[in-house]
């Protein structure tokens, strides 16, 4: 039996958005192993274990990748792995926190939003990047009313060097206010989170983006026995009509070929 795909279940980022796998790859795992809340420990990837990651994720019809400034090296990585390959992409990046030393610090001011995404331009090796999200402190409305992030990323999107922009927030408030005026709104929303679910609500009512991190409660989704929490997961989240793609960090073959076989699954059978 051969392995289910998702080269037919695209479906659009947002109202204007590029059509998009539901399932993303995530990649603080390739760049980054301090300070992730994950159950196991992992060994960050090499750049052939990685390059054949990225090469089965496109075959099994993925084709969002979703990096960040503060996954440590990831960008600089996806850059050189990704070369050639860009038409067959839709990349998200973000902006807002910066993480070395084995800390997290944040800057939402217009000097740094513009520097960040012109950096991961360069090393992502691209001249436009699909999506820029602010990566929030949790302070969602503090930095959507007092910074100056959102004017800056419309700007850029102006300039054609993004061609979106969002809030991956921590609140209800943050994800509503965000989607206002941004393209798109990442969420927590999974098996044991389901506060944000009124943001997704609002962004299928208004034609905007929703994409879901910790969809797999980052590896921590249990159920009783007999029951696969992977399906589980792609069930509540697929059945809300504002999903575009859930994105999970996976750096293990065998879990990126069963969570694409699970979701081709469960939009199948719905």
């Amino acid at each position: 039996m051969s392995q289910p795909t998702l080269h037919d279940l695209y479906r659009p980022l947002g109202h204007n958005g590029p059509q998009v796998s539901p399932l993303g790859l995530g990649t603080v795992k390739l760049g980054r192993d301090q300070g992730v809340k994950y159950p196991n420990g992992f060994q960050i990837p090499d750049d052939e274990q990685a390059r054949m990651l990225l090469k089965l994720a496109r075959d099994l019809g993925i084709n969002l990748i979703d990096t960040a400034p503060a996954y440590g090296r990831s960008e600089e990585r996806l850059g050189p792995l990704l070369r050639g390959q860009r038409q067959d992409w839709v990349i998200v990046s973000k902006v807002g926190e910066e993480f070395s030393d084995g800390l997290s610090r944040h800057d939402f001011s217009a000097a740094h939003t513009r520097r960040s995404v012109e950096r991961s331009l360069k090393r992502l090796e691209t001249d436009y990047i699909d999506l820029v999200l602010v990566h929030s402190d949790g302070n969602d409305l503090a930095i959507l009313d007092d910074s100056e992030v959102y004017p800056t990323l419309s700007a850029l999107k102006r300039e054609g060097k993004i061609g979106g922009f969002g809030f991956s927030g921590k609140t209800v408030e943050g994800g509503l206010k965000a989607l206002e005026q941004g393209d798109c709104a990442m969420v927590t929303y999974n098996l044991n989170e389901r506060h944000e679910k009124a943001v997704i609500d609002y962004a299928a009512a208004h034609g905007k983006a929703i994409l879901v991190k910790k969809a797999l409660a980052s590896g921590h989704a249990c159920l009783g026995p007999g029951v696969d929490p992977v399906r589980a997961s792609f069930e509540l989240l697929f059945e809300r009509p504002g999903v575009a793609s859930a994105i999970v960090g996976t750096i293990n073959p065998l879990h990126l070929a069963h969570n694409v076989a699970t979701v081709a699954r469960v939009l199948r059978e719905n």
